[in-house]
Parts: C-alpha cells; sequence; structure tokens
C-alpha cells in the first residue's frame, strides 16, 4: 500500500559520505561513553527490598509513588501486582538501613494515606541475584545477535549480510551510548527494548536489501549507486507508514505508560529512528563500499537443452 508514489529518484548515496562519518564518530563517542560511565542500573541489577502490600480497594499507582518519594528515595519502582489492589514496591539499598527497617518507613507513610493498607511479604533481593539477571539479560541479547547474523548470512550474499549486520551493530550501541551518556536507568524493560530494535531494525534493512537485490536484477544499466538510490526511493512509503504508525504507538506509551515504561518507549524511539537512518545510509552505502555488484546477486547466463539463453 502506498500513500504517495515518489516518481524522482532521490540521490541518498551522494551524501553517503559526509552522514556515515558523522555516524561513525557517534558510534566511537557511545562506545566511549559506555566503558567510561558505564549504566545506571535499576534495582532489578543491584538489589534491593521488595515489598508487596495490598489495599482493600483500588488504590493509583502513582498515589503510591508520591508517598514513596516523598521519603527521599528517586531511584525506586511501584507497579501493579495480580490486581489493581496490589501493589509491588522496589526499594534500593541504603547504608545504614535494612529491608526491615525500610519497609516500615514506607508501610507507615502508606498508612498516613490509607490506613487499610497491608503489608503482605517483604524479602530483599541480593547483589548476587541481580548479577545473574544481568548476565542472562546479556546472554539473550548475544544469542539474539548470534542468530540474526546467521539469518542474514542465510539471507544475502555475504557484501549484503555483513552491512546489515554492521547497521543493526550500529543502532544497539548508539542506543545503549545514550543510556550510559544521560545515566537513564537500565532496567530490564530497557534490555527488552533493545532486544526488540533489533528485530526491528533488521527487518528494515533487509526490506531495503530485498530491495536492492530485486532491483540489480531488473535494471542492468544502472550504476550501483544508482540502483541503490532507486531501491530507497521505492521504499520511503513503505517506511513513512510502518515506522510512523509504530512511532505513534510508542509515543502513547512514552506519554501515557507511566515511568515504568518511560524508559522502555524511549529506547525504541531511539532504535526506531536510527533504524531508519542506518538501513538507508549505513548499511546500503557500506554495501556499496564493500563493491556490491550484479554478478553478486545473479546467477551466471547458463545455456539451456534447445540452446537458448536463460538466466540462473
Amino acid at each position: 500500500m502506498e500513500f504517495f508514489r515518489i516518481h524522482r529518484t532521490i540521490p541518498f548515496m551522494r551524501h553517503a559520505l559526509v552522514l556515515n562519518l558523522i555516524s561513525f564518530l557517534t558510534f566511537i563517542a557511545a562506545v566511549v561513553f559506555i566503558i567510561l560511565r558505564g549504566f545506571h542500573l535499576s534495582i532489578e541489577f543491584t538489589g534491593g527490598t521488595v515489598m508487596e502490600v495490598h489495599y482493600q480497594q483500588t488504590v493509583q499507582v502513582e498515589e503510591v509513588r508520591r508517598s514513596v518519594q516523598a521519603l527521599g528515595y528517586t531511584d525506586f519502582q511501584v507497579q501493579n501486582f495480580g490486581t489493581s489492589q496490589d501493589i509491588m514496591i522496589r526499594l534500593p539499598v541504603l547504608d545504614g538501613q535494612d529491608s526491615t527497617q525500610q519497609s516500615a518507613q514506607v508501610i507507615n507513610a502508606l498508612q498516613q494515606q490509607h490506613s487499610d493498607v497491608e503489608l503482605r511479604r517483604v524479602e530483599f533481593v541480593g547483589p548476587q541475584v541481580g548479577q545473574e539477571l544481568l548476565h542472562n539479560g546479556l546472554m539473550a541479547l548475544a544469542f539474539v545477535v548470534v542468530g540474526i547474523v546467521l539469518y542474514l548470512g542465510f539471507r544475502f550474499e555475504w557484501k549484503l549480510a555483513l552491512a546489515c549486520a554492521i547497521a543493526n551493530l550500529h543502532d544497539v550501541v548508539i542506543i545503549l551510548g545514550f543510556f550510559a551518556f544521560f545515566q537513564w536507568e537500565f532496567s530490564l524493560s530497557v534490555l527488552a527494548g533493545v532486544l526488540a530494535v533489533l528485530g526491528y531494525s533488521v527487518n528494515e534493512s533487509v526490506v531495503v536489501m530485498d530491495r536492492i537485490r530485486e532491483n540489480f536484477r531488473k535494471q542492468r544499466k544502472m550504476s550501483v549507486s544508482d540502483i541503490i538510490d532507486l531501491s530507497i526511493t521505492q521504499n520511503i512509503s513503505r517506511t513513512i507508514i510502518t515506522h510512523g504508525s509504530t512511532q505513534m504507538m510508542v509515543l502513547s506509551i512514552f506519554f501515557f505508560g507511566g515511568p515504568t515504561l518511560h524508559n522502555f518507549s524511549l529506547a525504541l524511539t531511539i532504535g526506531i529512528w536510527f533504524g531508519i537512518y542506518s538501513s538507508v545510509f549505513v548499511a546500503a552505502a557500506i554495501s556499496m563500499w564493500l563493491g556490491v555488484k550484479r554478478e553478486d546477486l545473479v546467477k551466471p547466463v547458463k545455456k539451456d537443452e534447445g540452446g537458448e539463453v536463460v538466466e540462473g
């Protein structure tokens, strides 16, 4: 489906060198921030106190969050647990306080608003459990990356596959660089967002590379850069519709999903925009610089039994 069609080919590759230089510098900066500043890990990774409280009536999560924030906590999580009357609160480790003291302080603050609140459970999640979650999350990320690389290797000729893999790595590293630079909280939901971006970005790259391969077979007299420009131009309508509708959904999560999903939607937003950019200027340009040509993508000409020339 196309809402509009662009009849004139846009010369994307004319500015590929400058844009990829900017992209390379951004990538290097992201790596430097990740190494030097690290991540602001959430209490899911660092450990802390987990409380489960129950209300006799439905309670707003924002109301509970304000009560906890009034105690001086900044790095904490509040979310519904099972029903709208059950709330789970995660608190970071504080020097000089154990889980019992923290839970008593919080439950007293909550009872000042609702006297019927009941403390159901208090647990201490140690750093060892958090390190295990971090290890498992990184393993999941590694498996996804390996799976995508294998898929691209089977799907495309190696030059196109390598270009797609580099573009996807570019997207993930830049997202992580944003979180390292601004010290946004990195939680399990953010990790889920990074994994989602990996799949989303590779889909966009595959669509562009598929069109490039198709046009190499159809356009026999066009140059490589012209074929790439034509392929990207033909995909613009699809890109606007797909990414525009996805971004509207992500923005609704960003504005109305609450603090719990704030950084998740932030990671998706960064991934969507850089996914478009990398598919057009990174993946396509790298494939051009690797020397992709028609002979790489079209099987050699052979003759059938009748002597007629057919293309494989």
